[in-house]
């Protein structure tokens, strides 16, 4: 969506709602943030169609002031359909923080603490700024996975599970007590409801289309759409989890060569999804610069209707696979270490660097115990136990991989 005003679901006690929030910017000395609200209401709406009625019809909102107000206002109403990476399930925190440690599980629940941290300041929620000052919450606000990187990583996922499990549902029913519902015309609510399944419709008419078709004649209908566009333009954003954070960047490959978003033996990694695209709308020197289908990117991103879609398979869990490795074989999820070798194998050979081959090479223990791994064959002889000196090549394959990192 234009100008960095973006869509949201906030999954709450009435349900599913989406708004429209509007991250950090700058008008001359001041910053602001804001959602879409009025006064001391925050607007959520029971559907996209709900929202878009509004939005067409209302200048009397916080939004109102953004730059880039007069351009959203004016979208077609499948740009205010909310991504996944934007879509909050704040009822589900309890259940998330109940389970396992699992690093995806506080990535997910990172970015859910970050967008209600936000909710609370700008809302103004005195219970929601409390929670977030509990040192354990905090923390993880803070930090994510890397939070959870030694051994009092247990207890510290103990504690926000008891601090969720206290003040969690009066964090809740300070943000029900704020939201609002205006009021839409249902004949305009009916015509955009129309707008986008006709637009569901062409979707499918396409993807139709695409499988009658042979593959080096598909078009896509949507080139600057999630998964459509990044696979138009034959570069991927990818999603790297490890001990200090959650970072993002591209890649894409040549002639079966690994390129990534960087230059002179470094990899350029972000934050965020905001962060990434913030970097891309900007002319900058690097080794994906060159290509032809850059320029697509960076000119989405200019307009504010680039997407930062990660699929499922760029999606990198680096953590825990030393402990993994210690335990044994079983303990080990297969698909995990296949894509973390993927990663490291590709990182290595981007920047020129040998030694993460050579451990990997099936003649050495780690790469014995890898290929069992990912490719068990009840042929050959199971690698035994102890496993240590494994799991320390490992952990010397993520600081290796670690260290070519720059991060923005």
């Amino acid at each position: 969506m234009a100008g960095d005003i973006v869509p949201i679901e906030l999954g709450l006690t009435d349900g599913d709602l989406v708004t429209l929030w509007a991250p950090k910017w700058r008008e001359g000395d001041d910053e602001w943030e804001a959602f879409l609200g009025h006064g001391d209401d925050l607007y959520g709406f029971p559907s996209v169609a709900h929202l878009v009625a509004f939005v067409r019809s209302n200048n009397d909102n916080d939004l109102v002031e953004h730059p880039a107000w007069p351009v959203v206002s004016k979208l077609a109403a499948v740009e205010f359909e909310p991504d996944e990476a934007h879509a909050f399930d704040l009822i589900g925190v309890p259940e998330l923080v109940a389970g396992d440690l699992d690093p995806v599980f506080v990535s997910e629940l990172q970015d859910t603490f970050d967008i209600v941290s936000i909710l609370g300041d700008v809302c103004e929620l005195d219970v929601v700024t409390k929670f977030f000052e509990r040192p354990e919450v905090d923390t993880v606000l803070r930090y994510g996975v890397a939070a959870f990187d030694d051994r009092t990583g247990a207890e510290l996922w103990n504690k926000l599970g008891a601090a969720v499990a206290e003040d969690w549902d009066a964090v809740i029913d300070a943000l029900d007590a704020v939201v609002t519902t205006p009021n839409t015309d249902d004949a305009a609510v009916s015509e955009i409801e129309s707008e986008l399944v006709a637009v569901d419709e062409n979707d499918v008419e396409a993807d139709d289309a695409v499988d009658d078709a042979e593959e080096d004649e598909y078009e896509y209908v949507d080139d600057e759409a999630g998964d459509d566009f990044w696979t138009s333009v034959g570069i991927d954003p990818i999603k790297i989890i490890t001990s200090e954070g959650t970072w993002f960047t591209l890649r894409c490959y040549l002639d079966d060569d690994a390129v990534f978003l960087g230059s002179e033996g470094s990899i350029l990694v972000f934050g965020s999804e905001r962060a990434l695209g913030r970097y891309l709308a900007d002319n900058h020197d690097h080794d994906l610069a060159p290509l032809e289908t850059y320029e697509a990117i960076r000119h989405a991103a200019t307009d504010g209707s680039l997407e930062v879609a990660v699929t499922e398979d760029n999606v990198y869990v680096l953590t825990g696979i030393a402990d993994d490795i210690v335990e044994g074989v079983t303990a080990v999820d297969p698909e995990q270490m296949e894509l973390a070798v993927e990663l490291f194998t590709d990182a290595a050979n981007y920047v020129g660097e040998d030694a993460t081959d050579a451990a990997l090479a099936g003649s050495s223990e780690l790469g014995w115990f890898v290929n069992y791994v990912i490719e068990p064959d009840s042929s050959r002889l199971a690698p035994s136990a102890p496993f240590d000196a494994e799991a320390l090549a490992w952990r010397d394959l993520e600081r290796e991989f670690e260290a070519h990192l720059r991060k923005l």
